[in-house]
């Protein structure tokens, strides 16, 4: 099973990820500091990294560190609509794509059931 990591610090928020996750067949690992966030990536080579852009332990800063640190797994973040220069820091810090909190909401299923497909064979 494919491992997802989950900067969320909102405990409804983050039941809503895993309970998506459990349907889409994909493991998630949620963690509420970038600290942890970066010790996981580091141990698991994560599919993806899915980050909330208003978690209280600041999500462009973990961003930030995990690229500093050499990860390159894809990360997904998402924010209010609104937030656009969050948005745009975000991008810079190496986010892969940052989207309105509504719009991950609904397309995250089809996210985690990217993560969880079989590599295509060549």
């Amino acid at each position: 099973m494919r491992t997802v990591l989950a900067l969320v610090d909102d405990l409804f928020f983050a039941a809503k990820v895993l309970e998506t996750a459990k349907h889409a067949g994909v493991e998630v690992k949620t963690v509420s500091n970038g600290d942890a966030l970066l010790a996981l990536a580091q141990q698991a080579a994560p599919a993806l990294v899915i980050v909330d852009l208003n978690a209280r332990a600041g999500g462009v800063e973990a961003v930030e560190r995990l690229r500093a640190a050499g990860v390159t797994t894809p990360v997904v973040a998402f924010l209010s609509h609104v937030q656009v220069d969050l948005a745009e820091r975000a991008r810079a810090a190496g986010c892969a794509q940052v989207l309105p909190r509504s719009q991950f909401t609904r397309d995250l299923g089809r996210i985690l059931e990217t993560v969880g497909a079989p590599p295509a064979r060549a």
